[in-house]
């Protein structure tokens, strides 16, 4: 375990905690030592245990976001459900989901099966599903990179069908008459 620290101080970096950064160590040995085969003699050790690490966090980060966050009863109790839900960042809402509260079910629906079934489905594997592209690549029996050009461009059709909806009827400035 010669990288070790090395891997550590890098760790923590990324984890902002010690615990966390151990774990993710650990963990990055552990897949290092499975993975073992798979290292080419005389490339770069160090590099190829960085890698690794950064990707079992990118996984783990993924993980996180994806699961609800879990609160004790006793702090549900003590600081009563809307302190919580203030100080946790998962409840912050975004734009978009901001936007789409504004728009019947109706509307969003007629706007996806406008979408041709390729992109229906690229859009409902990765966006709803939550797979990642080269799941959704292989689910559809479909290149990369046509899952990523079907998302984008059927992203780009909805938002351009549902910005109508969204922005509702436009108010119209009154003319100014000419001259003035």
């Amino acid at each position: 375990m010669p990288y070790r620290a090395a891997l550590l101080c890098s760790a923590r970096r990324l984890t902002r905690r010690d615990v966390d950064a151990e774990d993710l160590v650990q963990d990055t040995m552990m897949n290092a030592f499975l993975g073992f085969d798979r290292f080419q003699p005389g490339t770069n050790l160090r590099a190829w245990l960085y890698r690794i690490m950064h990707n079992r966090w990118i996984s783990s980060h993924r993980l996180k976001q994806r699961r609800p966050e879990a609160f004790s009863v006793v702090a549900i109790a003590d600081i009563g459900i809307v302190g919580i839900t203030s100080r946790s960042a998962r409840f912050a809402r975004s734009a978009e989901d901001e936007a789409l509260d504004g728009l019947s079910d109706r509307r969003i629906e007629e706007a996806l099966r406008s979408l041709p079934e390729g992109f229906q489905k690229v859009l409902y594997h990765v966006g709803v599903e939550g797979l990642t592209y080269a799941d959704t690549a292989i689910l559809l029996g479909i290149p990369l990179g046509t899952v990523t050009s079907r998302l984008s461009r059927s992203r780009i059709r909805l938002r351009a069908q549902l910005a109508d909806y969204a922005n509702g009827p436009r108010a119209r400035s009154p003319r100014r008459p000419s001259g003035l």
